[in-house]
């Protein structure tokens, strides 16, 4: 669970790893291609661009062994920070599709975000990704007795639950479930 953002050899008042031109520019999001974040984010680092890849240390299994390994927090994205006049030269870097846009501009990402994801994973707590599902969208129980069975996420005071209906009746059922066990669907 380490942030995963080198240090850069330019010294910068916000602190080590952080070069002078880092600090201006927003941050972005950067579609990259199956499992190239660490690719991108290194030849971000070659270029002098902050880059930001926040990891989860996972154990990973293969016919003849289990490895502890850094997998991204967020699969096919990683982060920079830049001026949207220079994406000419993210675009040319190995393994990036596209950066996340809206009507053909960078979208850029509040700062607190990226913030808080930085904070998270730099220290020692436990955390799991988890998609952003909210109330009333519709999501797949992909674990338990239910897996497959599709419904309408609600809440009930703390809870999450999932309703289950007969439309054409005008009818439905809600359960209980753990939020770790739905996707949006």
């Amino acid at each position: 669970m380490a942030l995963a953002v080198d240090t850069l050899d330019a010294p910068h008042p916000d602190g080590p790893g952080v070069p002078a031109e880092a600090t201006s520019g927003h941050w972005f999001a950067i579609w990259t291609r199956s499992r190239h974040e660490q690719v991108v984010r290194n030849q971000l680092d070659r270029k002098q661009v902050e880059a930001f890849l926040p990891t989860i240390t996972r154990w990973s299994r293969w016919k003849d062994r289990r490895k502890k390994i850094a997998w991204p927090l967020f699969p096919g994205y990683c982060f920079a920070r830049f001026d949207p006049e220079d994406r000419l030269g993210i675009l040319r870097c190995t393994g990036v599709v596209n950066i996340v846009s809206f009507d053909g501009d960078p979208a850029p990402i509040e700062p607190h975000e990226i913030d808080s994801i930085r904070r998270l994973v730099d220290t020692d707590l436990l955390y799991d990704p988890c998609p952003l599902i909210r109330e009333g969208m519709m999501v797949e129980v992909v674990n338990g007795p239910l897996r497959g069975v599709v419904g309408r996420l609600v809440r009930k005071g703390a809870h999450a639950r999932l309703v289950l209906s007969v439309n054409l009746i005008g009818q439905g059922v809600s359960v209980e479930v753990d939020a770790a066990d739905i996707k949006a669907y």
